[in-house]
């Protein structure tokens, strides 16, 4: 394939830092960076708005191999990390338990910015997430290909729901993530934009009328990068395992793949107006799995599951290209045997004990890491 170099990945995932013996959330994230030995962790790990959350995010990497390299050996060192310090990294969507209002905020300008600006919304906005960056080096092509990505947004989320609990409650939401998230202004579906032309007068009217000062307040669900040719994928819980990240990253791959290989080909895929996928995305966040979305093109209910299904086969070929078959298997294992969400699920109804829900979360955030 041509364009194979093109599709890049860049894959960040946020971390909950967690007091192993009362399975809190922990403000740590200072001590964490001062104990970083290793050079690598350094350089890509950074804090967030509150100070409980850590951020990896691994090099440009050209393909799903060099992801995995990095991915797996950044968890490791920072598992590592946080051990030394007398913590654990947990990955989930939400915290079973803890309550942001105990949560200290991180000292910097731009985080005081947003306190300053969005208040209760801002501090209580305690989650964590997977953003999977994914090259393109036309960015009028990555305007277009975001329109039609947006659709299989729904059914992304509905694979890496994890975060079923909210301040000690079963929120009856596989991702409650999503719901806490919908609070921030600039979050959710893009609209459509016709061009590039088009998406860049409204951000310019966005800075001219003082709703941002850059297109990094924009926090759309995908959204083209405003600072690399990536369309950036931010849906996604994040997962409990390594793997399962790079799984869901594969999935992003392979889908901008087909639909930027549909456009070279004059052909596309079919766009459907925003306030319809937005159905489907209510579905995927309260049901994950277990439901079903909307096939608008048939105009009826069809098991989320089939339609991951029908999605893989839609970018087969694309998955082979891209060498994914092996991450792809891991789709077709979440689908078998649940999400995150449900994991948490089940570990809750055989226990009745958030503290169990955590220690499992940290057990899985550590699969196949070197510690």
């Amino acid at each position: 394939m041509s364009d194979k170099k093109m599709f890049t990945l860049g894959i960040e995932e946020e971390f909950q830092i967690i007091d192993p013996e009362t399975r809190e959330l922990k403000s740590h994230i200072q001590q964490i960076i001062q104990g970083t030995k290793q050079p690598r962790l350094a350089e890509q790990l950074k804090p967030e708005l509150h100070q409980s959350v850590v951020e990896i995010g691994t090099r440009v990497c050209a393909n799903i191999k060099e992801a995995r390299e990095d991915l797996f050996e950044l968890r490791s060192q920072l598992a590592k990390t946080a051990r030394e310090s007398g913590m654990a990294i947990a990955a989930a969507g939400t915290h079973p338990f803890s309550h942001w209002k105990d949560q200290l905020i991180t000292n910097h300008p731009r985080y005081k910015d947003i306190i300053k600006d969005m208040q209760m919304v801002a501090r209580g906005n305690l989650i964590f997430g997977l953003h999977v960056h994914v090259g393109i080096e036309d960015r009028e092509d990555a305007i277009q290909i975001m329109n039609a990505a947006r659709y299989f947004v729904p059914h992304i989320l509905a694979l890496s729901t994890n975060s079923p609990f909210w301040l000690g409650r079963n929120t009856g939401f596989k991702s409650y993530r999503v719901k806490v998230f919908d609070r921030f202004p600039r979050t959710g579906l893009p609209d459509l934009f016709d061009s590039l032309a088009v998406y860049e007068n409204f951000l310019k009217l966005l800075v001219k009328t003082n709703c941002i000062d850059d297109a990094k307040k924009i926090w759309w669900d995908i959204r083209l990068h405003p600072y690399f040719d990536t369309l950036e994928f931010r849906i996604c819980d994040i997962p409990m395992r390594a793997d399962e990240s790079l799984a869901l990253a594969a999935l992003f791959q392979a889908i901008v793949a087909k639909l930027h290989k549909l456009k070279k080909q004059n052909l596309g895929f079919r766009l459907y107006r925003r306030s319809l996928i937005l159905e489907n995305k209510w579905r995927a966040s309260r049901y994950g799995l277990d439901g079903k979305l909307i096939d608008f093109g048939k105009q009826e209910e069809v098991n989320t599951r089939d339609l991951v299904q029908e999605i893989i086969e839609f970018v087969g070929e694309e998955i082979v290209e891209l060498g994914t078959e092996d991450e792809i298997k891991t789709i077709r294992k979440i689908v078998d045997e649940g999400t995150g969400a449900d994991r948490q699920l089940a570990v809750w109804e055989q226990t009745n004990d958030l503290k169990r829900v955590v220690d499992y979360i940290i057990d899985e955030t550590h699969q196949g890491l070197v510690v």
